[in-house]
């Protein structure tokens, strides 16, 4: 189970988006695609089989998972997170400063 999961909403900890946040769109291995965070300008060259314009396009591109925290809507800051077994066997995420479960409704 993995600490930062798609849809979570993170925190820019290092970098020069640091500060930003923005949610996980997906999960790539050890790194995270957060919309609107580390924007760069990329030239795609023309594909007329697929009917795809060239040129420069905007995209969001991959960073590593230690460079953001999960966001804490209580505290309104970056928190990291831990786990937590149930009694009934499910693992469940938390957060470290005021234990506050995340996944209440999974």
């Amino acid at each position: 189970m993995k600490k930062i999961r798609s849809n979570d909403e993170v925190v820019v900890i290092t970098g020069k988006d640091k500060g930003r946040r923005g949610r996980v769109l997906r999960v790539e291995g050890e790194r995270v695609v957060v919309e609107r965070v580390n924007k760069v300008r990329k030239a795609v060259r023309p594909n007329p089989q697929k009917s795809e314009k060239g040129g420069l396009l905007d995209r969001e591109m991959s960073i590593h998972v230690s460079n953001v925290m999960l966001f804490n809507p209580k505290t309104q800051k970056g928190d990291r997170i831990a786990f937590k077994h149930l009694e009934d066997g499910k693992k469940m995420r938390y957060f470290k400063s005021n234990g506050e479960m995340l996944d209440q409704n999974d």
